[in-house]
């Protein structure tokens, strides 16, 4: 899910990394200070806790969801609520150095944000098509791909030895974008099946996103010493606000879910797995070498499905939100495993 829930974790490795010295096919800024191997050693510890803890507290929230569905009941109404939490915690995380990274390197984070929203909204709507998804189901799915950039894809890029500072960079325009680009995008691909208010899901874009991050930002410049003793509570504040929202989510389908499961988690996984595979294309067919191929990899093909799932259940139906539940489980399990596989693949 785009919500940083293990953001946190990265930000030490963000910033040391935000001006890192570039490779021979990857220009960037000067380059920063080199971390020390105990502190590299700790940080990838702390990353990997979180890319593992996270789709496991995710995947139980689920099951509670799908076998407890009437402690959840009118649960809805607040997604769009805890989903605010969540974004103004990663607002919190965010640094002035994030946007500055976007200057720094326009050819490159443009690339990023083209590749990301033209191949998972195209990709969503070709899965939908292959499968003959159901209209609820086709749209949730649609609407994953028209969402920004996903939750752990800096710690995972990271992991995946890859270009820390493109990967910042991208997640955090894609997002800055999201109320001009995904309404129209769903609209344009989803319309077919389901009625869309491209006016109404920029609203609810700017309420549940845009400006609690924009808060968080303010937060962050007006406090930033109580910020800073916070940020190790952060990722769990997150992680615990989205779990909620995918109990939520369970549990308002869970009627259908157990018919609808192996079909939904077909398309997840074709979906996320293409999306892996073409961003990494896109990076190494512009020649941005392998770090930043790598990056583009996971800004490609890991969404923000927590967004996906409270525009689903406020535009669309439960039903509707549930690929986006399943997205936020699989994509950090796929992700943490490209990442495992590319560290060791030779650059």
């Amino acid at each position: 899910m785009r919500t940083r829930a293990v953001r946190a974790f990265s930000l030490r490795v963000r910033t040391e990394q935000q001006n890192a010295s570039p490779g021979p096919d990857d220009p960037a800024g000067p380059a920063g200070p080199s971390p020390s191997p105990s502190s590299d050693a700790a940080e990838q510890r702390g990353a990997r806790r979180a890319v593992t803890v996270f789709p496991v507290l995710v995947l139980l929230a689920g099951v509670l969801g799908l076998l407890a569905p009437g402690t959840f009941e009118g649960g809805g109404e607040a997604v769009p609520y805890l989903l605010g939490v969540v974004m103004f915690c990663m607002g919190v995380t965010m640094t002035p150095r994030d946007f500055r990274g976007v200057a720094k390197r326009p050819w490159a984070v443009a690339l990023g944000l083209v590749a990301h929203y033209v191949f998972m909204p195209g990709l969503g709507w070709l899965v939908a098509h292959a499968l003959d998804l159901s209209p609820q189901l086709a749209a949730g799915v649609i609407l994953v791909g028209c969402a920004p950039s996903g939750t752990a894809s800096n710690v995972v890029t990271y992991l995946a030895r890859g270009d820390v500072a493109l990967s910042v960079s991208v997640a955090t325009v894609s997002t800055v974008v999201a109320p001009l680009v995904t309404p129209p995008l769903t609209l344009l691909l989803a319309g077919e099946y389901l009625p869309v208010d491209a006016g109404s899901m920029v609203t609810d874009i700017l309420k549940t996103v845009l400006l609690p991050v924009l808060a968080g930002l303010v937060v962050r410049l007006v406090a930033s010493r109580l910020v800073t003793r916070a940020l190790p509570v952060l990722p769990w504040l997150s992680a615990l606000t989205i779990a909620v929202i995918v109990a939520v989510v369970v549990a308002g389908s869970a009627d259908a879910i157990k018919s609808a499961a192996a079909l939904v988690m077909l398309a997840v996984v074709l979906h996320n797995g293409l999306g892996l595979a073409l961003g990494y294309g896109a990076g190494r067919l512009a020649r941005l070498g392998e770090p930043s191929s790598r990056a583009m990899a996971f800004e490609v093909g890991m969404q923000n499905s927590g967004l996906a799932a409270s525009l689903a259940t406020a535009h669309f139906s439960p039903l509707a939100a549930l690929p986006a539940a399943v997205f936020s489980v699989w994509h950090n399990v796929s992700g943490a495993l490209a990442a495992a596989w590319l560290s060791r693949k030779k650059g």
